[in-house]
């Protein structure tokens, strides 16, 4: 499932990024496009992680990396998602959101290296 997510995460990204190439500067603010862009980076940079983390979950069960993903999922729609929906709305509330997106993105990396430190110290003690 979460390879799928991943996937409509990374296709959606390639969208958003065209979309703010060719289209969002015939009307949006050189602020909005620049808040648009670093969404589309981030959500595609975090497609990838979540893809790679799916894999990795095919070979190492673990509940962290199961976390991992889920952070990787929330950090993406809260963070992304947040300054998506700031710069086709102009609600700035949404802003509050965008950190707790953040946030949740580093804690999916750092789930990710405790599953592995995790999964490095189970395999030397056997």
């Amino acid at each position: 499932m979460f390879i799928i997510i991943a996937s409509l995460f990374g296709a959606s990204g390639v969208a958003c990024g065209a979309y703010a190439s060719h289209g969002l500067g015939t009307w949006a603010t050189p602020a909005q496009v620049e808040y648009f862009q670093l969404a589309v980076t981030y959500q595609l940079l975090h497609a990838i992680a979540l893809l790679a983390v799916s894999v990795l979950s095919v070979f190492i069960s673990s509940r962290l990396l199961i976390a991992s993903k889920i952070a990787f999922v929330t950090g993406i729609c809260f963070f992304s998602g947040s300054l998506y929906l700031y710069v086709l709305s102009g609600t700035k509330i949404l802003g509050a959101i965008t950190p707790i997106g953040g946030l949740m993105l580093i804690a999916g990396w750092l789930l990710l290296m405790l599953s592995l430190l995790s999964y490095k110290n189970i395999k030397s003690s056997d």
